[in-house]
């Protein structure tokens, strides 16, 4: 049985979140939380944030074992580009764009 968490709109780069979710991939639940709770990057409290909510999604079936869940996929797609300008010398402006992410994680039972 798999439990499945998204989390959309965060406020942090697609690509520094593969850093973090990298380091997760395929690993235990318990083992997860481990590493993201000593991850010094931004990126770790919202995907520790999201796979202790896919944990809360299974516990809802009464067949699934917790102790037993592992990340069976996470990944993290880009959002929507928030468009800033920031004015520069001689007239120009520079465009400052804030990227979001779309983060997705399924979480499986070992058999």
């Amino acid at each position: 049985m798999e439990a499945k968490a998204v989390a959309r709109y965060v406020r942090i780069a697609p690509r520094k979140v593969r850093l973090v979710i990298d380091l997760v991939r395929g690993k235990k639940v318990d083992e997860a939380l481990a590493i993201l709770q000593f991850t010094p990057k931004r990126a770790s409290r919202v995907v520790m944030k999201l796979i202790k909510s896919a944990v809360a999604n299974a516990e809802q079936n009464p067949d699934v074992d917790i102790d037993n869940l592992y990340i069976k996929r996470i990944y993290a797609d880009e959002g929507p580009t928030l468009k800033r300008i920031r004015p520069r010398a001689f007239g120009r402006a520079y465009l400052i764009r804030k990227r979001t992410s779309h983060i997705t994680v399924i979480l499986d039972e070992l058999t």
